[in-house]
């Protein structure tokens, strides 16, 4: 019983990714128009969109493909699915048929997550003692937050969950998310658990 009202006092903020969005550059160009009749089910319509949509169920990506070799992957959960699909796109073009040279470099351009400081959280005085925010209830209910190191922008609602959008890296969610709740709790901007 005791613990347990240890664990109401100072709950532990959670986190989830839910979205990782990447740029693959292949060494060559690629030819759309034989991707496209050789694998089914992706889309093509060049007069529409200059490049080819290809969606994975497993892992569930979207890629979009582009004649100069350049890619955009988006919809996974980690980085290890991110390579994963990465390399089973790879896979599935080179079976095909498709030429793909050397290695292709993946870059991470953007994480988006989702948390929950289990706290509700008093957002004017956060939008007073905290630096490089925003906060207009009446346009928005959240308060805008841009951190400096990480380097990531934070809205923070008050029931204590919030969007993290930024990060380059997966342990920079996490660090976000573990310094605005001991920033929060330090400057008095935290209104006790929300259950």
């Amino acid at each position: 019983m005791e613990r347990s009202e240890v664990q109401r006092e100072h709950p532990q903020p959670t986190y989830n990714i839910e979205n990782i969005v990447a740029t693959v550059i292949l060494q060559n160009n690629l030819d759309l128009n034989l991707i496209e009749t050789r694998i089914p089910d992706v889309e093509y319509n060049p007069d529409q969109f200059p490049g080819l949509v290809y969606r994975m169920q497993q892992p569930k990506v979207t890629a979009l493909i582009f004649k100069s070799g350049k890619m955009v992957v988006t919809g996974a959960k980690s980085v290890m699915e991110l390579v994963q699909a990465v390399k089973k796109i790879l896979k599935t073009l080179i079976e095909k048929g498709i030429p793909i040279q050397g290695r292709p470099q993946i870059q991470i351009q953007n994480i988006v997550a989702s948390a929950n400081l289990h706290v509700f959280v008093d957002l004017e005085r956060a939008a007073e003692v905290l630096e490089n925010n925003m906060y207009e209830p009446e346009q928005f209910p959240g308060l805008i937050y841009r951190m400096r190191k990480p380097r990531v922008v934070l809205l923070i609602f008050s029931s204590g969950k919030m969007v993290i959008t930024g990060a380059k890296r997966e342990e920079e969610v996490k660090e976000a998310v573990f310094t605005i709740y001991k920033i929060l709790r330090e400057r008095g901007c935290i209104r006790g658990p929300a259950y």
